[in-house]
């Protein structure tokens, strides 16, 4: 029996080196195209809730592909639509499986000297002037979402049910899948039955992929801090109360949460990414804001950090002598939060045996869970309620990697201004997986 002949169960069991052939001639065929997407792209990156270009162009390629589209899909908690964007394929009965990519940049002037390097430059939600660049990869994501969107709809006769692509917007502020959700996304598509992405990543070279079964990336909690002081003269400080000093001893305080409040064995972060206070040198200030970002991996861990904030911000305000009125505040900000992504463990060990099977064992690896947050895990519902399976594309260029590697030092990663993915490799591996793994799933 030829395998075009074999049942699908016997196609998904016996022959996997055909389909990976297969695999391997589309994306072939359609990797030059894929390039120019990604480098196109990648010279005019777009800031989370500005996707408008970007999500147009997913939009349009997937409509040539068949795809039933629908854009603008999402609502902020200000009323603002997003740019998400749902592509329908429906191929008979059968499971549906999410298929998700993000699309947005950030807010990094770009120092890889790549000649298609992002020169953009743009004012932000808050009215500043700032550089812009792919530097977290999304670029890749939406070029393998095409890639492999298109290769999915070529080779129909390889599965059965109906595939469900997401163009999601503002990952990088981790409030774009709860955007979409909001916008009702499984009331007007269909509630998918699995979810599968990826995210590329410095820690390997192209040509590979990572998987990390159970909590893989940690939840991240966005917290507001004002620390209020009695403001005066630089000159007679001992007139007020010093609010930068404050912050600054709060600052220094808060790092005790994590190295003496919670368990070693549970890995939490807490870390101080903004600060504003002052406008003068011989001024004292009322007031100094913070903005802060928490990492953990349980909720027991999270409590324990918000635990501390809040009674750190009290003990810095009653040392000073401060009124009530006066007392620090602690905000979490619940619309840049988001949870532990897990990845499920039967799923991922399917997925993992994918591909095993498409890549070979020697570049798949097991890698331990990331710090790092991402809201994927959001589309899977409180309580885990859709399995969701998350992997990492290995995407640096092979040789700098091993030069990298043996010298001790790792290669420019995401959120750097010289993270500098290798194309070619990286997209052929991005699409071959992905979509092997969506035809694995659809049986």
């Amino acid at each position: 029996m030829s395998c075009k002949a074999a049942t699908l169960l016997a196609l998904s069991i016996s022959c996997t080196p055909l389909l990976a052939q297969d695999l391997t001639a589309f994306q072939q065929q359609q990797l030059p195209s894929l390039v120019d997407t990604y480098q196109s792209l990648h010279a005019h990156p777009e800031l989370s809730h500005f996707e408008e270009k970007t999500s147009a162009l997913l939009a349009a390629a997937l409509r040539k592909a068949g795809y039933t589209v629908s854009d603008h899909i999402g609502i902020y908690p200000d009323g603002s639509k997003a740019f998400g964007v749902v592509g329908i394929l429906n191929n008979g009965s059968g499971p549906t499986l999410l298929v998700r990519g993000d699309m947005d940049a950030l807010p990094i002037v770009e120092e890889t000297g790549a000649p298609y390097a992002s020169h953009v430059h743009t004012k932000n939600k808050a009215g500043q002037q700032v550089g812009v660049m792919h530097a977290c990869g999304h670029d890749v994501h939406t070029t393998v979402l095409i890639g492999t969107a298109r290769a999915l709809a070529a080779n129909k006769s390889l599965w059965h049910g109906t595939l469900m692509i997401i163009g999601q917007p503002s990952e990088e502020t981790i409030d774009g899948a709860k955007a979409m959700l909001a916008d009702h996304l499984y009331q007007r598509f269909g509630k998918p039955d699995m979810i599968i992405g990826l995210h590329d990543t410095n820690a390997h070279p192209a040509g590979t992929v990572g998987l990390t079964p159970g909590p893989a990336m940690a939840s991240s909690t966005s917290v507001d801090v004002t620390i209020r002081g009695i403001g005066g003269h630089g000159a007679y400080p001992f007139f007020g109360r010093d609010p930068i000093m404050l912050a600054a001893n709060y600052i220094m305080q808060i790092q005790t949460i994590v190295s003496r409040e919670e368990d070693p064995r549970d890995p939490t972060v807490v870390t101080v990414g903004n600060i504003h206070g002052g406008t003068k040198r011989n001024i004292i200030p009322d007031e100094v804001k913070l903005e802060l970002t928490t990492r953990a991996f349980s909720d027991k861990g999270r409590q324990v950090i918000l635990d501390g904030l809040r009674q750190m911000a009290l003990g810095v305000g009653t040392s000073a002598g401060l009124p009530p009125e006066k007392m620090p505040t602690v905000t979490v900000i619940d619309a840049e939060s988001t949870p532990v992504l897990f990845n499920d463990p039967a799923l991922a060990a399917r997925v993992k045996a994918t591909l095993v099977k498409t890549i070979g064992a020697a570049n798949v690896f097991e890698d331990p869970r990331a710090m790092g947050s991402e809201d994927v895990g959001v589309f899977g519902l409180e309580g885990n309620q859709i399995p969701v399976v998350y992997y990492w594309l290995g995407a640096m260029y092979p040789d700098r990697f091993a030069t990298a590697e043996a010298a001790g030092k790792p290669l420019p990663g995401p959120h750097t201004s010289k993270f500098e993915p290798d194309p070619e490799p990286t997209l052929a591996t991005g699409v071959k997986t992905l979509t092997a793994t969506a035809i694995s799933l659809l049986q």
